[in-house]
């Protein structure tokens, strides 16, 4: 019997396995966009969807497959996205052209429902007094996750050719299937209703609109007819899509729980957090190889990219892992908003001190105690502010905020750097200075808005007075 073996820690260490992979398969790619961009013959605009493409699909296919495990069963949910990814990487790793690898990752992007579906099931699984320290582990993994993908990427494309980044993770996916199938207990959470495919048409297609001119929209023209369509296209859907969910009553985003102060205000520092986190993953490891010819940048190879960048994996490991168990004295709050305010600084930091391989390493090591700090106090707010069964579409609401955060803020930030070319067609110091100042006004905001979060507060019962009270 599946799960039948099961014991809580047992299940954590499987949950783990499964989000640390997906997690690393989310940057292990960024630092070898330079290699896979001369291989396959592309432009550096191009290229650079393959990372924003598995952001894009992640988007859509987060809240729609958390709807989905809270209604046929979480651990059920987990198989099919594993499944998924497993065949994304399949896909990508015999991709003959760009055209293909960049639909190989939007397959991929579909095993980001393991994030909502796994903080789900820990919340089923283990004791209410233990979740805030078990969901603080598990972001720590996420968090050190997406830092190692970018270690490991150096040394894999060197050793083995960019294509087993995605051989390796297809054999680490496969096995952890294996393993939820055999120890993740089945939820015994379930939660009726309907999927809203229009819903999910109309956020794909919102999300679509809008991050294609912000990534094309220099080149096209700011002032173009397709530019000025696709944003206007992109309100129209957003609004029809936020209509749609407001009368839903199977709703893919409950917009009810949106309203609830502690996790809009959350959600809205997830989604600059994202914007700056996922920008650093893509645009740091390639400031770091632009050759010194340039006049900036350090010629590094891929896996010296990814050795300055250890310095943030490390800070991530610590501050994510010491989240939870500080939180009696450190509130989750204020390391959302410390987490938020080093942020800043690193990025205030990566765009005027950037001369030296030493000042990046410091300003990457400062990012990551930033990162790990919020990455696991925004999920447990989120956690301790909502209704038991409602654990996976809030969490999973979360993670797609943030992921969505991380679409846009690559598709500026490559906007912004492919639009600042030298004459010799090396990028220009400007575009990654212009970048990284743009991340650090995202993280100031980011850190007003965290001083704005609510105490947490605990929800136990979900009857819909409950609810409506808390909306109220």
């Amino acid at each position: 019997m599946p799960g039948s073996s099961s014991s809580p820690r047992l299940t954590l260490a499987v949950l783990a396995t499964v989000v640390a992979a997906f997690s690393m398969l989310q940057s292990l790619v960024s630092p070898a966009l330079p290699v896979i961009q001369r291989d396959l013959g592309t432009t550096a605009g191009t290229v650079t969807w393959v990372f924003t493409a598995l952001l894009l699909s992640v988007s859509v296919a987060t809240p729609l497959l958390g709807r989905i495990g809270d209604m046929v069963g979480k651990e059920r949910t987990l198989l099919i996205a594993l499944a998924a990814l497993a065949v994304g990487c399949l896909l990508a790793a015999i991709a003959p052209n760009i055209g293909v690898l960049i639909g190989a990752r939007v397959v991929q992007g579909l095993g980001g429902a393991v994030f909502p579906l796994a903080f789900g099931i820990i919340r089923d699984e283990f004791p209410p007094e233990r979740v805030p320290s078990v969901v603080g582990v598990l972001s720590a993994v996420i968090a050190v996750g997406g830092g190692l993908g970018i270690v490991l990427a150096g040394p894999i494309v060197e050793a083995l050719g960019w294509r087993w980044l995605f051989w390796i993770p297809l054999v680490v996916v496969t096995l952890a299937a294996v393993m939820a199938r055999r120890y993740v207990p089945e939820s015994p959470q379930r939660v009726p209703g309907r999927i809203d495919w229009l819903a999910a048409a109309l956020l794909s297609g919102w999300l679509v609109a809008l991050l294609l001119p912000l990534s094309a929209g220099r080149s096209w023209g700011w002032g173009s007819l397709s530019t000025i369509g696709l944003f206007v296209a992109a309100a129209v859907l957003l609004v029809g899509w936020i209509t749609v969910e407001l009368r839903s009553r199977n709703p893919l985003i409950d917009m009810r729980m949106m309203r609830l102060p502690a996790v809009w205000t959350t959600n809205l520092v997830a989604l600059l957090f994202g914007a700056a986190m996922f920008a650093v993953y893509a645009f740091v490891p390639q400031f770091m190889q632009i050759p010194t010819v340039a006049g900036f940048g350090f010629g590094s190879s891929v896996s010296q990219a990814g050795l300055l960048m250890l310095p943030m994996l490390v800070t991530m490991a610590v501050s994510g892992s010491l989240s939870g168990p500080i939180a009696p004295w450190f509130s989750v709050k204020a390391q959302v908003v410390w987490g938020s305010a080093l942020s800043l600084v690193a990025s205030v930091a990566f765009a005027e001190f950037h001369d030296q391989p030493w000042q990046v390493a410091i300003a990457t090591a400062v990012f990551g105690l930033g990162l790990g700090l919020a990455y696991a106090s925004m999920t447990s707010l989120i956690v301790q502010n909502v209704p038991r069964e409602q654990t996976g579409a809030a969490t999973g609401m979360s993670a797609n905020i943030r992921t969505i955060g991380g679409s846009i803020g690559t598709a500026i930030a490559s906007s912004i750097i492919t639009g600042h070319v030298q004459t010799s067609g090396l990028p220009a110091e400007s575009g990654f200075t212009d970048t990284f100042l743009l991340l650090a006004a995202f993280c100031a905001v980011a850190v007003l808005l965290a001083l704005a979060i609510p105490r947490a507060r605990r929800v136990t019962a979900t009857p819909e007075p409950v609810l409506e009270e808390l909306v109220g």
